[in-house]
């Protein structure tokens, strides 16, 4: 009996020690990724790194890592890696191939959250759309319009599109184009443009308004209005103005022109 446990042990003495050994492997390499991402969260902590962008690389990175070992855990049992790797790397080209809209998507959101060319709550401009930014998520970004409509828009098209961000300066300038008639004064009516908008105080002083003529339309003499306003007052000083300034320019008998054209009639000498 003893000679056939000799016999059985020196036999299966080298997969014996190959499975201690691939077991010790892999007891020490889950204790060295755990390490490794505890310091990989520390940096991005201390980097203040956005909290959606952290919590997906950690889990990237961690799976990436777990692969890894698992892999090195069958070689060191014995497993043909080799085959083992092609079957995985043609497995993971035919995916690739059939989402290939789905990683460049994935690959754009990873993109915003790193950059950041806008962040949640911000207003933007993108792929024809306008409205706050509610979500950026791995795959799209959701969008709310003005008149309350929810858009998702893709993040590879957004990566690689033009980005108009609204919410990153603290101030806009608000620009009014007002046209007046030919006959009335245009000292007059500069004079009324800057009444209102010294009288409406979320107008800032500086940089100062401009007020000025910039046409000579066809039938209108143009006037534009440049006043520089806090970001979130953009929309109701726009509004405001345009308001005001109609009922001023009634008070002052100045006049808004309708389009019109000269007609001249000639007729041929009998």
């Amino acid at each position: 009996m003893v000679d056939k446990l000799q016999t059985l042990y020196e036999t299966y003495q080298d997969q014996v020690l190959n499975v201690v050994f691939a077991f010790v492997i892999l007891i020490i390499g889950l204790w060295v990724i755990k390490i490794i991402m505890k310091a990989i969260d520390r940096i991005m902590r201390r980097q203040k790194w956005d909290p959606s962008l952290t919590g997906f690389l950690h889990s990237l990175l961690g799976a990436t890592l777990k692969i890894l070992l698992i892999i090195s855990v069958l070689d060191r049992l014995g497993v043909q890696m080799t085959s083992f790797i092609a079957i995985i790397g043609a497995a993971g080209l035919a995916v690739g191939l059939a989402l290939q809209g789905s990683l460049a998507n994935f690959a754009g959101g990873v993109l915003l959250l790193i950059f950041k060319p806008f962040r949640v709550g911000d207003f933007i401009e993108a792929q024809g759309y306008s409205g706050v930014v509610k979500s950026i998520q791995i795959f799209n970004t959701i969008v709310t319009t003005p008149d309350n409509k929810t858009v998702i828009i893709p993040n590879g098209a957004i990566s690689n599109g033009s980005i108009t961000n609204y919410s990153t300066q603290n101030t806009r300038r608000v620009d009014l184009l007002f046209g007046i008639d030919y006959g009335d004064d245009i000292a007059t009516a500069k004079s009324v443009l800057q009444q209102q908008v010294n009288s409406d105080a979320r107008i800032l002083q500086n940089p100062a308004s401009t007020i000025a003529v910039s046409e000579l339309g066809d039938s209108s003499v143009n006037l534009v209005v440049r006043v520089w306003v806090k970001t979130a007052d953009y929309w109701d000083v726009y509004f405001d103005m345009q308001e005001k300034v109609k009922l001023s320019f009634d008070a002052h008998d100045l006049h808004f022109p309708f389009p019109q054209t000269d007609v001249h009639l000639k007729t041929k000498p009998e």
